[in-house]
């Protein structure tokens, strides 16, 4: 008797990817090459924010997260409301269809349990649940790898997130910090554990020898106007906040020093140009990055680099290269501190020139020091990283010989 023919599993990824973001695309990044490597015979597509993107970058296929294709743009008129409506009730089936197909579903990485930038309960959040709730009805296993949490003061965002990881049928965090913060929301994290950001895991370009005259600073920026409790400041902070980066790559600059703006997401480009139009130096230029392997080789490049975006941090903290985090939210602060530069974050919130180059003298002062402290750290990363895959591999993925197809 001939035994039934094995047929490969079925992974879903699912997140805002191909939307802009360079970290999360990174996240993915890393994801697929743990698959490639652990489970190169299964079959991956993606349900995400930019399914075209997606697609040509990644060569996986992707669907569209959500069926309104207006669902990021403002909606004023009553016809414009009536669809997101409508979109919303229909994501409840596409998303549970999505889901259905597949043996595994992944969340790699990426602040999905947070709410530190501005954020509507009815958007990603809203999203995120479906898959959850989806995954939970069709007993397909839906796991939230090395995420980012935070807690939510908003009732429904709060409500929609901690269910969401109730239901979900792994979990782990980029911080003790995200997975105390889903303790709080009431998600029982007894088993939940904690493993470095999954960019960790990305191949680093080979690093420059340092240098004895002083080069380039790499800034990085962000469209920052605070987070989810700040919408009634967010003026206010943002121009803080430009005001003092202004100011500090004006002053490195009147130094003889070489600045390279650099971005994490495309709606940063309005802040690299308004530096530029405010800074008019041929010492200031701004790369192009399309992602995080790109803004890794402009780091290495560099002396030193100050950075807002969680994922430029990373960038230059696996690079070797010493970093000051213009700090905006709890997980910039544990990531400094876990890769042992605790000590040079400063508030994006109240960007205080003067202070922010006390702080960038010492950092450059001790750029030895700390170039060992992040060779060794970057290693106990990767060594960490390489448990969290076998640890995901056994706790959601079909044994060896998987035949089955749920039934239809």
């Amino acid at each position: 008797m001939t035994s039934a023919p094995e047929l490969p599993v079925r992974v879903g990824v699912f997140g805002l990817l191909g939307s802009g973001n360079l970290g999360n695309d990174g996240s993915l990044e890393a994801v697929l090459g743990y698959l490639r490597t652990d489970h190169p015979d299964a079959v991956v597509d993606a349900l995400c924010g930019g399914p075209e993107a997606v697609t040509a970058r990644f060569g996986i296929p992707a669907t569209r997260m959500h069926w309104n294709r207006a669902e990021y743009r403002t909606a004023s008129r009553l016809g414009s409301i009536a669809s997101k409506g409508l979109g919303k009730f229909v994501d409840i089936f596409r998303t549970a269809a999505w889901v259905r197909r597949h043996d595994v579903v992944i969340v790699p990485g990426m602040g999905v349990l947070e709410a530190t930038l501005p954020l509507r309960p009815w958007g990603f959040p809203y999203s995120l649940f479906l898959l959850c709730a989806s995954g939970k009805l069709t007993r397909t296993r839906v796991a939230l790898v090395s995420v980012g949490a935070a807690e939510i003061r908003n009732r429904p965002t709060r409500a929609l997130v901690r269910w969401s990881g109730r239901l979900a049928a792994y979990r782990s965090y980029r911080d003790a910090q995200s997975r105390d913060a889903m303790r709080a929301m009431g998600v029982d994290t007894a088993r939940d554990e904690v493993y470095p950001d999954l960019a960790f895991s990305l191949p680093s370009p080979p690093a420059n020898a340092p240098s004895d005259v002083p080069g380039t600073v790499c800034v990085g920026v962000m469209d920052f106007h605070g987070g989810n409790d700040d919408r009634a400041r967010a003026d206010e902070i943002y121009g803080r906040y430009l005001d003092g980066t202004i100011r500090f790559v004006r002053t490195l600059v009147e130094e003889g020093r070489p600045i390279r703006l650099l971005t994490g997401d495309r709606c940063d480009a309005t802040v690299v140009a308004a530096i530029l139009e405010a800074v008019d130096s041929p010492l200031v230029t701004a790369a192009e990055p399309t992602s995080l392997d790109d803004l890794m080789k402009e780091m290495t490049a560099a002396d030193t680099v100050v950075a807002v975006r969680y994922h430029n941090l990373i960038c230059a903290l696996k690079t070797g290269t010493p970093a000051l985090a213009l700090s905006y939210a709890a997980k910039s602060d544990a990531l400094m501190e876990r890769m042992g530069l605790g000590a040079y974050c400063h508030p994006a919130r109240e960007v205080d020139a003067d202070r922010l180059l006390e702080q960038f003298r010492v950092l450059e002062k001790r750029s030895p020091e700390l170039r060992a402290t992040l060779t060794e750290r970057n290693q106990a990363a990767a060594r960490q990283l390489q448990d969290q895959f076998s640890s995901l591999t056994a706790a959601v993925f079909p044994a060896t010989g998987h035949t089955s197809r749920k039934a239809p």
